[in-house]
């Protein structure tokens, strides 16, 4: 009898592994006033764009005038769903603010959020983290026509790229 229960109790076991849910930890905690659906579309876009070429400079570019970094597009980048990655936004630091920290002038909403570290700069339009994934835009963006779906866009990539190793210090 004690057989009997202990096979009936591993076969549960088995069973409940053998169906659980690896889907459900897939999506977005969507906290932007855009539908999930059109964060889907988004991260299929990022998926495509990477899928033809990965650029891992842009940022190094400009701040740095380093060299270019392009690389040919990774089909690995299909296999990567989000994992419950906060897409978030965040408000616009003030006019005043960047022009007491940067000297730089620029009129309310400034369409810049501050970037904690480690970004390697102060100030961004938007930023990500990948553990936990996280990704922020500047809340004045939210409904600036193609503009919130470029920087979202772009920050999935970045969650991609992460997700597959690559180096992220100039993304």
């Amino acid at each position: 009898m004690l057989r009997t229960v202990r096979v009936a109790l591993l076969g549960t076991i088995l069973l409940c592994a053998c169906s659980t849910d690896k889907s459900a930890a897939t999506g977005f905690i969507n906290r932007t006033q855009h539908s999930d659906a059109q964060l889907w579309t988004l991260w299929r876009a990022a998926q495509q764009t990477l899928s033809q070429q990965i650029d891992l400079n842009p940022l190094g570019r400009l701040t740095e005038n380093a060299p270019p970094q392009i690389l040919p597009g990774d089909l690995r980048v299909w296999q990567v769903s989000p994992r419950q990655v906060m897409v978030s936004p965040q408000t616009d630091v003030s006019s005043t603010v960047l022009l007491a920290a940067t000297g730089m002038q620029l009129a309310n909403p400034t369409g810049l959020i501050a970037c904690p570290q480690p970004c390697n700069v102060r100030y961004a339009p938007a930023y990500s983290f990948y553990a936990p994934p996280l990704s922020r835009y500047a809340a004045s963006w939210e409904f600036s026509g193609n503009n919130f779906d470029f920087l979202v866009q772009y920050e999935f990539e970045n969650q991609i790229l992460a997700a597959l190793g690559y180096d992220m210090r100039w993304r």
